[in-house]
């Protein structure tokens, strides 16, 4: 990563899971938009990803995209995905944590599966990206790893305690990762205070106008609604802002930080 004149991201190579849709595909157009290249990465829907892709390259053609197919609940596929966007795009500047899932049941309820499920993809996918991204940032004493959490993960909610836990897990993740991340920077003399340094960051949207809130019925969003001090669902693009903030090179001196966007929910 060096300093330049054009737009914020110009030249940085972003990877984001569960990038073709909802906030992930925000975020993608976001990032491409600050001039980054974009390797999207997803799992299953294939023609709905392709289409993505081909969108987001006719909005923004001079910067390279590329399409990413792995499973996050497999470390060994998040691991292949990463080295693939590093041969792919020759480095990885920006890792965006987005995918996840949902499996809503109540306690007594909740099968094995459930759990199990939800967990590998929203944390421990995570943990597994963020691993093999964090190797080659440590190399270059540079990056951006930002986690996508929920604000369900502070406040917990009927019917998601495996949600609710993977997300939460994700606030001890990014704060570990981004002690660690300085600690091997000093350690291999390469000072994060010199230059734009290694940051891990996440972000905790509230309730957002995507897919995932799309089967709601209508009394159950009226509800939610009010209990939003703004009084509205928050937009994709809107969680999308503060990932690329956090993703620029102005932005080296917040590490370890969970910025919540949710309209105020949670005071």
């Amino acid at each position: 990563m060096t300093a330049t004149t054009q737009t914020p991201l110009h030249g940085r190579v972003a990877l984001v899971t569960g990038g073709t849709r909802g906030i992930g595909g925000a975020i993608s157009r976001r990032l491409a938009a600050d001039g980054s290249e974009i390797a999207v990465g997803y799992w299953r829907q294939p023609e709905s990803a392709e289409k993505f892709l081909v969108d987001l390259h006719s909005a923004y053609p001079n910067h390279p995209v590329s399409l990413h197919s792995g499973n996050i609940g497999n470390a060994d596929d998040c691991r292949r995905v990463v080295q693939e966007v590093i041969a792919q795009h020759g480095r990885l500047d920006i890792l965006v944590n987005n995918a996840g899932i949902t499996k809503d049941r109540t306690v007594s309820k909740m099968t094995d599966e459930d759990w199990l499920h939800v967990i590998s993809i929203n944390l421990s996918g995570a943990f597994f990206v963020a691993q093999a991204a964090l190797e080659h940032m440590m190399e270059r004493g540079t990056g951006r790893i930002v986690s996508v959490s929920s604000v369900i993960g502070e406040t917990g909610n009927i019917g998601q305690a495996n949600y609710a836990a993977s997300k939460s897990g994700l606030f001890g993740l990014t704060k570990s990762l981004a002690r660690e991340a300085t600690f091997m920077l000093h350690r291999a003399e390469k000072p994060p205070s010199e230059g734009i340094g290694l940051t891990v960051n996440g972000v905790t949207p509230g309730y957002i106008a995507t897919e995932m809130l799309a089967t709601v019925p209508d009394k159950v969003l009226n509800r939610l609604r009010d209990q939003i001090p703004v009084g509205r669902l928050g937009r994709p693009e809107e969680i999308a802002r503060v990932v690329a903030f956090l993703a620029a090179d102005e932005s080296s001196y917040i590490t370890g930080q969970i910025w919540a966007v949710n309209g105020g929910l949670d005071m």
